[in-house]
């Protein structure tokens, strides 16, 4: 039996108070502190790009697929009581799927941005992952399939996959759904998450962390299919599987996907 998958994304904006304590930023208010930070780092690479240290997880995507169970989420959303978790809940949450399931992690762009700050961001906050840390120690099985080796397939980055390695072939998550008839972005992108947080619309952000999860998994199922992992049929049914769950679900950004999707 496979083992089950956990497609993920990060969703991230300036940590203010980190930047606080490293540039003496007091007095400065929350959207001074991240102006000064994109300034200071245009003027030394041209862009502004942070430091993956400095980057503040506020949601992580995740879809959710073993057999015939399929669940899509974004950890930092409002639960029902209306408590909003902060970041180090959201990393305990996301590392704890893997100490439990022990699933293949499926990532766009995994290796260079979003498997680093996770580490920075779990080493701030203090959050323990023995699984994802295991390295062949503990169990015997991690020793030459992890989920810290480039080339192992505990993590599979699909741009870096996809590219060969090679840093001068990768190309995007958008461009890559789009050639493939997936929707891609769907009115968003990156640089509008910090914007979007600050003006009190995280909602909109957990959205998006979702449909790029969504537009990553369908990557990943195509993916699969080409190294024949799927068949043809199974493709299907597992591109059924998740059509039905979106049809299904309350969520307008859900039925917004597969409209963008199946029409």
């Amino acid at each position: 039996m496979s083992a089950p998958v956990l497609v993920f994304d990060l969703e991230t904006v300036p940590d203010i108070e980190g930047a606080r304590r490293l540039y003496d930023f007091d007095g400065l208010t929350d959207r001074e502190v991240a102006d000064a930070l994109f300034a200071m780092r245009r003027a030394q690479t041209g862009s502004e790009f942070l430091r993956h240290p400095l980057h503040r997880i506020v949601s992580i995507g995740v879809l959710y697929q073993g057999g015939e169970a399929l669940k899509l989420s974004a950890f930092g959303r409002d639960g029902e009581d209306g408590h909003t978790p902060d970041e180090a809940e959201l990393l305990r949450q996301f590392f704890g799927v893997i100490d439990q399931r022990t699933p293949t992690l499926v990532s766009w762009n995994g290796s260079g941005f979003d498997l680093p700050v996770l580490h920075y961001r779990a080493l701030v906050n203090g959050v323990q992952a023995p699984r994802y840390w295991e390295q062949g120690d503990d169990d015997r099985e991690f020793r030459y399939n992890n989920y810290l080796s480039r080339f192992h397939w505990r993590h599979v980055d699909l741009m870096d996959v996809l590219a060969g390695f090679q840093g001068r072939a990768v190309t995007g998550l958008d461009t890559m759904a789009s050639l493939l008839g997936f929707p891609g972005k769907l009115g968003m992108d990156g640089s509008m998450v910090w914007p979007a947080w600050r003006d009190g619309r995280a909602g909109e952000i957990h959205d998006y962390v979702e449909h790029d999860v969504l537009n990553t998994y369908l990557v990943w199922l195509r993916f699969e299919h080409m190294r024949g992992h799927l068949t043809d049929d199974a493709l299907k049914s597992r591109q059924d599987q998740l059509a039905d769950y979106l049809a299904a679900s309350p969520a307008e950004h859900h039925l917004e996907f597969l409209e963008a999707w199946r029409g």
